[in-house]
C-alpha cells in the first residue's frame, strides 16, 4: 500500500459518527473498572484505583519522537511516542519502573493529550504511538476526536504489554490501525512469579487473536513505514522463562506465519528482580541465537533487524 492511498482507520470511523457511542460505553466501564482482565471493579469515575493506579483523567510521563522503536515504526523521523503512567502488569523486570510501578508522570486533561498528539505530528513523527494504553482507552478515545478535529491523520499505535481484554478490543475495532502488543510469557506459573497474572498466557493468545482479526499482518510503504496491521514483541528472558518456543508455535499456528515480529535481546535485570532469581543476570549469545532459531522453524521469517545489546 502507498502512503498516498492511505487514511487512518479512526478517520474513517469518525466520518461514520461511531465515536460517541465507542467513548459512552468506554467510560462506563470504568464504573466498575474492566478494562483489562484484572477486573478489578473500582469506580474510576469517583476517582478509586485498582492495580494499574490509574485514575479518571489520563496520566503522561513523557512524549518525544523516539527512534529506539521498531524499523517500520521509526522509518526517517521517529515514532511519537506518548508514555501513559502506571501499568495494569505488575512486571518485576520492569524497564520503565519508575514510570510502570513509581507512578512518574502526571495528569492532563484531555484537550492536552489532543494537542500532544498534534504536536508529535507536526515535527514529522510517522505514527502516535501510545505506550502502556489499556488502562487509559477511555482517555484515549475522547481525546482522539478533539485530534482528529485538529487534523490529526497519521497511523495510531496501541503499544501494549498484552494483557488486554478483548470487550475493551473490540471497542477499538475502527480506531487503531497498529497493534503492537507484547507476547511475554507461555506459562501461568512464570506469568504470576514476575508479573502477578496468572492467566497472562490465555488472555493474551485471545487478545492477539482480536487483534489480528481488526487489522491483519503488518502493511509497510514504499518507504518501509508501518501502516497498519500487527506488529509482535518478544523480549527473551533467561533460561528460556519466556517459553520462546510455544510463544513462536502459537504465532504460526494460531495467529499468522506472516506476523511481524522483534525478537528482542535487551533484557537486563532490572525494576525490583531478586539476585536468586533466574533472570538476575543477561542473556545469552546463545539463548538468544536459539530464540531467533525458534521463530525461523516455525517458519517466522518476518523478523525485525536491529544491532544486539551487549549478550553475554
Amino acid at each position: 500500500m502507498s502512503k498516498k492511498d492511505f487514511e487512518s482507520v479512526y478517520i474513517q470511523t469518525f466520518k461514520a459518527e461511531l465515536f460517541p457511542e465507542k467513548i459512552e460505553k468506554a467510560f462506563q466501564m470504568l464504573e466498575k473498572c474492566h478494562l483489562c482482565p484484572r477486573n478489578c471493579a473500582v469506580n474510576r469515575l469517583e476517582g478509586e484505583r485498582g492495580v494499574c493506579k490509574a485514575g479518571y483523567l489520563p496520566e503522561v510521563s513523557s512524549y518525544s519522537p523516539h527512534f529506539g522503536e521498531e524499523r517500520p515504526l521509526v522509518g526517517f523521523h521517529g515514532s511519537g511516542t506518548i508514555f501513559m503512567t502506571h501499568c495494569n502488569l505488575r512486571c518485576l523486570f520492569c524497564q520503565n519502573y519508575s514510570i510502570s510501578h513509581l507512578g512518574e508522570g502526571q495528569e492532563i486533561s484531555f484537550e492536552r493529550l489532543a494537542k500532544i498528539m498534534i504536536e508529535l505530528q507536526k515535527i514529522g513523527c510517522h505514527n502516535i504511538n501510545f505506550v502502556t494504553p489499556t488502562h487509559y482507552v477511555p482517555q484515549i478515545l475522547k481525546a482522539l476526536v478533539i485530534a482528529i478535529e485538529k487534523g490529526l491523520s497519521v497511523p495510531l499505535v496501541y503499544n501494549t504489554g498484552g494483557y488486554d481484554s478483548v470487550e475493551t478490543l473490540k471497542l477499538l475495532d475502527g480506531v487503531f490501525d497498529i497493534y503492537m502488543p507484547d507476547l511475554k510469557y507461555s506459562s501461568s506459573e512464570i506469568a504470576q512469579t514476575y508479573s502477578q497474572a496468572a492467566d497472562y498466557p490465555q488472555a493474551v493468545r485471545l487478545a492477539f487473536k482480536e487483534m489480528h482479526r481488526q487489522v491483519g499482518d503488518l502493511i509497510i510503504d514504499e518507504r518501509g513505514i508501518a501502516l497498519r496491521g500487527l506488529l509482535v514483541r518478544h523480549l527473551v528472558l533467561p533460561q528460556e522463562s519466556a517459553g520462546t518456543k510455544e510463544a513462536m508455535h502459537f504465532l504460526a499456528s494460531e495467529i499468522s506465519k506472516n506476523t511481524y515480529v522483534n525478537v528482542m535481546d535487551q533484557y537486563y535485570p532490572c525494576g525490583s528482580i531478586d539476585p536468586k532469581s533466574p533472570l538476575s543476570r543477561r542473556i545469552t549469545i546463545n539463548e538468544f541465537n536459539e530464540a531467533i532459531e525458534a521463530a525461523k522453524k516455525e517458519g517466522i521469517i518476518r523478523l525485525d533487524k536491529r544491532e544486539q545489546l551487549r549478550l553475554i
